[in-house]
């Protein structure tokens, strides 16, 4: 359910602005969303767990403000990273 500490490095490579960077909206939506997904597959089998669906709803908000963040800052790379991640909106 949790995402692994490969797939992680592997994020934060493919989507920072620069060497080291682990903490711009872009890095923290990628992880997001991996986390995301990670936790839809597990409502598939899981259709009951309620505890971890409010975590789902949290993450889901956490995610949308970063994105509204981005947004509002610099349109261009918000454009960019919802054509990356392939998120709607």
């Amino acid at each position: 359910m949790s995402i692994t500490l490969e797939r992680k490095a592997e994020l934060i490579k493919t989507h920072a602005r620069s060497e080291g960077d682990t903490g711009s909206a872009e890095v923290q939506v990628a992880i997001l969303s991996e986390r995301i997904a990670n936790l839809t597959e597990h409502f598939k089998t899981h259709k009951k767990d309620n505890h971890s669906r409010r975590g789902l709803l949290k993450l889901v908000s956490q995610r949308r403000s970063l994105l509204d963040h981005l947004k509002k800052t610099d349109d261009g790379r918000y454009l960019a990273l919802i054509g990356t991640l392939g998120l709607r909106r």
